[in-house]
C-alpha cells in the first residue's frame, strides 16, 4: 500500500459524536471527474466538474459525515484553499472549486453535531502525504453497512484506502468512506461485513418487515492518480470506480443510498481513452479493495 505522490489527505473527528469529515488536496492544477449513483446523493459542485463544464481544475475534494448540514464543511476548506494561493482563477480573485459529498451518520451519535467550515479547516490543516488514518476516523466516524435489519444490528465501518500501479507506472489509490445499506463481500465473494441480506430476504416467510429499514446510507470514494487525464477521462474512471464499489458492496446503488465516486488526476500530458482504460481498470480493484479495507480497519480502530 502506498500513497500517490503529491496528494494530501486529512482529517477532523469527533469520535464522541461520531462524525467527522474526510479532506483530499491533490497538486495544484489537478483534473477531476465524478459519477453520481443511488437514489439519495447529498452533494456539492458535482455538476461543475462534469465532463461538459468549463472548469478545468478541481483544487480539493470533501467527504462528511452530518448529512446535508455537512456540506458545510467545504465552505472552511475552500476559504483555507484561498489563503494558500489554491483555486480557480477569476477577474475577482482565487476561487477553489471544493466538489463535496456526505454520509448519513445524524442517528449514529449526537446529531445536534455536524462539520462545518471550522472542522473543514481542521481537516486541511491535519492533510499530510502518505497513507491516511484509516478506521473509525475523519467522515468514516459514524458508519455502517449491512443495515437490512437496522443500524442497531449493523456493523461499524469507517474510512479505507488501497492502492495499486499499473503496468504503464502510474500510481492509482482510493479512499473510501462506507456507510452502505448492502453487505460488504470478500474477496471470493462471501459476506465479510452484514447479515447477508439476500439470504435474509430469502429466508423470510411472506413479505418482508421493512419497519426497521435505514434509508439513509451511502458509499463514498476519491480515486487519485498521477496520470495524465482530461475531466472527461476522470469521468470514466470514477464510473469504473463505481464498479468496485458493485464488487464490494451487495445490493448497491439503491433507491436508499447515495453512492458518489470521485476521481481526481494530477498528470501532465496528452489525455486518451487507454490511459482511462488503465487507470479505470485500476481503479476498480483499489475501490473494492478500499471499501473491504474500511471495515477491516474499523474492527481494529
Amino acid at each position: 500500500m502506498e500513497p500517490v505522490a503529491g496528494f494530501e489527505i486529512g482529517h477532523w473527528s469527533d469520535p464522541v459524536a461520531q462524525t467527522g469529515c474526510t479532506v483530499v488536496i491533490p497538486p495544484p492544477g489537478s483534473h477531476g471527474g465524478v459519477d453520481v449513483r443511488g437514489g439519495g446523493p447529498g452533494t456539492r459542485e458535482t455538476e461543475v466538474i462534469g465532463p461538459a463544464a468549463g472548469a478545468r481544475e478541481v483544487t480539493a475534494v470533501v467527504l462528511t459525515g452530518g448529512s446535508a448540514y455537512g456540506l458545510a464543511a467545504a465552505d472552511g476548506v475552500a476559504h483555507w484553499l484561498e489563503g494558500q494561493g489554491r483555486g480557480y482563477a477569476t477577474p475577482g480573485g482565487l476561487v477553489p472549486i471544493v466538489p463535496a459529498a456526505v454520509v448519513y451518520d445524524l442517528a449514529a451519535g449526537d446529531p445536534s453535531v455536524r462539520p462545518g467550515p471550522e472542522q473543514g479547516r481542521a481537516a486541511c490543516e491535519a492533510a499530510r502525504k502518505g497513507v491516511p488514518d484509516r478506521g473509525r476516523v475523519g467522515a468514516g466516524c459514524g458508519t455502517a453497512v449491512g443495515k437490512i435489519f437496522g443500524r442497531e444490528r449493523a456493523t461499524v465501518a469507517g474510512v479505507g484506502f488501497a492502492s495499486a500501479r499499473s503496468g504503464g507506472g502510474h500510481g492509482v489509490a482510493a479512499l473510501a468512506v462506507v456507510n452502505s445499506f448492502g453487505d460488504i463481500l470478500a474477496e471470493d465473494g462471501s459476506v465479510l461485513a452484514g447479515p447477508g441480506s439476500a439470504e435474509a430476504i430469502a429466508a423470510m416467510e411472506g413479505q418482508p418487515d421493512w419497519t426497521q429499514l435505514e434509508e439513509r446510507n451511502t458509499t463514498l470514494v476519491c480515486v487519485m492518480t498521477d496520470a495524465g487525464l482530461d475531466p472527461a477521462g476522470c469521468t470514466r474512471v470514477a464510473r469504473m470506480a463505481s464498479g468496485g464499489v458493485a464488487r464490494a458492496v451487495d445490493p448497491v446503488f439503491s433507491d436508499l443510498d447515495g453512492d458518489v465516486a470521485f476521481c481526481l488526476a494530477s498528470g501532465v500530458g496528452t489525455s486518451d481513452r487507454f490511459t482511462a482504460l488503465a487507470v479505470g481498470t485500476i481503479a476498480a480493484t483499489v475501490t473494492a479493495a478500499a471499501v473491504r479495507d474500511a471495515v477491516r480497519s474499523a474492527r481494529d480502530s
